[in-house]
């Protein structure tokens, strides 16, 4: 699999990442809450995973739970919808995966709330690419911070 450290679902305790896999907001779950911790109404977060579909072969799938593959689950959960609108399309898992996990970044460069993060790392000397690059790789804020300090240190001891 191309997205080898991919988060479990939101609905299943995963990090900031897994929104790449979540539904549509239309009734309240573990998403609203990680929506609102990242500052992204369930608007925005709407807008910017059709925005996705739209630039990407995400936005096929109209035979899915909510038309389109930008809604669908990750690749390790069955779906028989998924499965076969990918198999139509000619989309592999890797090629799925791959765009989940660019998906998963989009959407986290658009927290204000990230942002401020990256912010207060560079404040306590940590580099803005090294925190953006933690951040988007652990989901977490707090495994990001430390993974950030353990690239700075190596990096210092050169």
């Amino acid at each position: 699999m191309v997205w080898e450290n991919s988060p479990s679902h939101i609905c299943r305790g995963g990090d900031f990442r897994g929104l790449a896999f979540c539904c549509p907001p239309v009734k309240y779950c573990p998403l609203h809450k990680a929506i609102e911790v990242l500052g992204i109404t369930p608007d925005e977060f709407s807008k910017l995973k059709e925005d996705f579909g739209k630039k990407t072969r995400l936005g096929e799938g109209k035979n899915t739970c909510f038309g389109s593959l930008v809604w669908c689950c990750k690749i390790t959960k069955p779906c028989p919808f998924r499965d076969s609108e990918m198999l139509k399309i000619g989309m592999g898992e890797d090629e799925y995966m791959e765009l989940k996990q660019k998906l998963s970044e989009e959407i986290l460069k658009s927290s204000k709330i990230i942002q401020a993060t990256i912010e207060k790392f560079a404040e306590k000397g940590i580099p803005k690419e090294v925190a953006e690059k933690a951040i988007l790789e652990t989901g977490d804020l707090v495994e990001a911070y430390k993974e950030a300090q353990k690239i700075v240190a190596v990096s210092e001891n050169k």
